[in-house]
């Protein structure tokens, strides 16, 4: 009789266990619908909006009261807020149509009398850069589509007014033409463009890496245009196939150069906007595949400066070079033991053909970190020393602008709290410390639009708890004119989900190096008690995670979880591009995968040590992209600490990744070189130490970290008798985001992943 009662006893306490487990689980289910299928957390952006009239004024988009569903281009009189309809959509609505012009992106030519309206585009690898150009003529009346009768849909890039604005360039199928807006005639100016000779455009390393797509420049006066051309032969192509489109497989070939292999011959040349003569080539020393042009802009009609990056990237060097006979001259060079991080350096946010110029074009800006601290640089192009423009003991962030007269230089910095990002403001011509310009009672993170004047700019506003506000300000007194969006909704909606409130901690790890990171816990958390964490890692030099900054569903993701009863906690280890220093950035070169995976595991043992509250029993960790790498070799590395790991998009083996990325942190895999590093830094090369539960996601149709690689990882899994979980998700991107459901349904994979073996709650 004792033993019957126990048993119905223990069949309740069964059922009560199931029942809360299942309720937990719609909950949840319930929560990530909300985040990723619905409108309820979806943040509101301002634009795209256009400076014009040196800052006096800028122009926006606006529903339109003529045209229900389209939109009019709208002037704003930055001082007043006073509106004046420019572009109506009745004007753009194309001849025999009666739907007007969906507007993805606009340009005006100088004078405002001519716009370029950029529409029906498809993606070109990150972004959509191909697709229809327009010509509206305000004066005239007239719209236009460019391109010609027999340019195909959807076939043109980067359309771009001459500087006197009487034409328009743009690439066409690899070659660069030129359309008189008088005539209509059509130039074509190269004429050997194919699959593998590309003109006006980049490769897709070039695309990713250096973040290069528009790849030409008119000249000062309109009668030239300096472009890049790839020559691809020889470059080893990759291979997705698309299984589920067809009856038969699709086949995509892209030629993506991996670490150590054969990068594209690049060069850059100068050609007549009339054609009436053939490229001059500049004579940039170095083999073409085995060093990068960065950077090219010209100086002025007679001369064009360009970057050059060898291919350990750990020299810049910048030449002028004169058009007419394409000799070039070394004016300046930066140099580092590890790498010269030029992608976001000079001219980041700045001028758009990537150099800022200052006293008359007889210097320019630079950033570099040659002293210990990221700093600008007034380089002088007569070969004479470089002088400081932003001193102090800390790092710039990024460059923003100068104002009219290059007196002043606008940038964001940091330097008390690497989780956070302010405006500064330094004079060009003295070396001193910047003066921080945003209210210091507005702790979070700024960003900043500024006019070219340097008198305005779209200020967005966001904290780690706290959705984005988007107002005008006037500077550099920083007053705020009025608000551009508010976020109104958002913000009523996460004020119910953003409690209790982030807490960003630091972490002192075995070398003395002091960790920042932060961590959510659930409600009702009770310090008394022990919680399973899941740790949040990327961990590469890419990125940086830990930062005061509202990042929409991935937080909100992260804060779903923890109501299951986990504590996310997330560090930016030695190595991520945090403010603290040159020697903090660049402790990363050639052990890639190696020092996070350390610095991440001593990072949650040693805050273990200092909160009794973290259950050093359940431990998981999950990443994308080098943080699915990153968890893959925590979970390698350190079996005994991490039980359950979900790595998404990873790159298992470092030689599959591509040059310049790879090699720009690693050095080559080379004999000589770091071929060991590359070895040592593969979590695929460990994957005998795992122990614990481990999910591997990735994406068929990814073109920037292969499918392959996670095929690899898989069968040395199967070779050791190693059990572990998969998900192929087809077709997706590195992203894994296209097609209906697909958000939703990777992250309550990974939800699901953690709440079947990382058991939740306080003991």
């Amino acid at each position: 009789m004792r033993r019957r009662r126990f048993l119905a006893f223990a069949a309740i306490l069964t059922l009560c266990a199931t029942t809360a487990s299942w309720a937990a689980s719609e909950e949840l289910n319930h929560r990530l619908r909300r985040i990723f299928a619905s409108n309820a957390f979806s943040a509101k952006r301002f634009g795209p909006a256009r400076w014009i009239r040196g800052g006096a004024a800028f122009t926006t988009l606006e529903s339109s009261a003529s045209v229900p569903g389209s939109r009019d281009i709208v002037e704003n009189t930055t001082a007043t807020g006073v509106k004046t309809i420019l572009v109506k959509a009745d004007q753009l609505k194309p001849p025999k149509s009666d739907k007007a012009l969906v507007i993805e992106d606009y340009i005006w030519d100088r004078d405002l009398a001519r716009l370029l309206i950029f529409t029906n585009s498809e993606k070109v690898w990150r972004t959509n850069s191909r697709g229809d150009y327009w010509l509206l003529d305000r004066k005239a009346g007239t719209l236009k589509k460019l391109g010609g009768s027999d340019a195909p849909e959807k076939s043109l890039m980067f359309a771009k007014f001459s500087p006197d604005g009487s034409r328009v360039a743009y690439v066409r199928a690899n070659n660069i033409y030129v359309e008189n807006l008088a005539t209509g005639a059509i130039t074509q100016l190269t004429k050997d463009g194919s699959d593998t000779i590309v003109n006006g455009t980049s490769d897709w390393v070039y695309e990713e890496e250096l973040n290069l797509r528009d790849a030409y420049r008119w000249s000062p006066d309109s009668k030239r245009i300096a472009f890049w051309q790839f020559d691809m032969s020889g470059v080893e192509h990759f291979t997705l196939i698309n299984n589920t489109d067809a009856l038969y497989p699709k086949i995509t070939r892209i030629p993506y150069p991996k670490a150590g292999q054969k990068n594209s011959a690049v060069r850059v040349g100068v050609i007549p906007a009339d054609a009436s003569a053939a490229p001059v080539w500049f004579q940039i020393p170095g083999d073409p595949r085995d060093n990068y042009i960065f950077r090219m802009a010209w100086v002025d009609a007679n001369e064009v400066a360009i970057g050059q990056l060898n291919r350990k990237q750990n020299v810049a060097t910048i030449y002028v070079a004169d058009p007419a006979t394409g000799a070039a001259k070394a004016i300046f060079k930066d140099e580092d033991e590890t790498w010269v991080d030029v992608p976001e350096g000079a001219g980041a946010g700045l001028d758009e053909e990537g150099f800022d110029w200052l006293n008359n074009r007889k210097a320019f800006l630079w950033v570099s970190e040659r002293d210990g601290w990221r700093r600008a640089y007034a380089v002088p192009r007569d070969g004479s020393a470089p002088a400081v423009v932003t001193a102090g003991q800390g790092d710039l962030i990024r460059v923003l602008q100068l104002d009219q007269d290059a007196r002043w230089l606008y940038y964001t910095a940091s330097p008390g709290n690497a989780t956070q990002r302010y405006l500064y403001r330094a004079p060009v011509g003295q070396s001193g410390a910047g003066v921080q310009l945003t209210p210091k009672e507005q702790i979070g993170t700024h960003s900043y639009n500024i006019s070219p004047d340097g008198k305005w700019a779209f200020h967005t506003f966001s904290r780690f708890d706290q959705p984005p506000v988007i107002d005008l300000v006037s500077l550099p007194e920083h007053t705020r004119i009025r608000i551009l969006e508010d976020n109104a909704t958002l913000r009523a909606n996460a004020a119910g989900v953003t409690d209790p409130p982030v807490e960003f901690v630091q972490v002192r790890i075995g070398d003395g190096a002091i960790i920042d990171g932060y961590l959510l816990r659930p409600k009702n958390f009770d310090p008394a008690k022990k919680y399973p964490v899941i740790v949040h890692v990327y961990g590469e030099p890419a990125g940086a995670l830990v930062v005061d900054q509202w990042t929409g569903p991935s937080a909100l993701f992260h804060r779903a979880l923890a109501e299951e009863g986990y504590i996310i906690a997330c560090f930016d280890n030695r190595g991520t591009p945090a403010p603290k220093g040159r020697a903090w950035r660049k402790s990363i070169y050639g052990a890639v995968g190696v020092l996070s995976a350390k610095d991440q595991t001593e990072a949650i043992q040693s805050l273990a040590r200092q909160r009794s509250y973290i259950d050093l029993n359940r431990i998981g960790v999950w990443g994308w992209s080098g943080g699915g790498s990153n968890t893959l070799n925590m979970m390698f590395r350190s079996p005994d600490v991490y039980k359950v790991g979900v790595s998404v998009a990873p790159v298992p083996d470092q030689k599959l990744y591509d040059t310049i990325y790879q090699e720009r942190y690693m050095g080559l895999p080379r004999p000589g070189e770091n071929e060991d590093g590359y070895r040592i830094g593969s979590p695929i090369n460990y994957a005998e130490g795992l122990r614990g539960k481990l999910l591997i996601i990735h994406g068929t149709g990814d073109d920037n970290v292969h499918y392959q690689g996670a095929e690899k990882l898989v069968n040395r899994l199967i070779e050791l008798g190693k059990q572990f979980d998969f998900m192929a998700y087809p077709n997706r991107s590195h992203s894994i985001s296209e097609g209906s459901g697909t958000s939703l349904h990777v992250y309550s994979l990974i939800a699901r992943y953690f709440t079947e073996h990382l058991p939740a709650g306080p003991r």
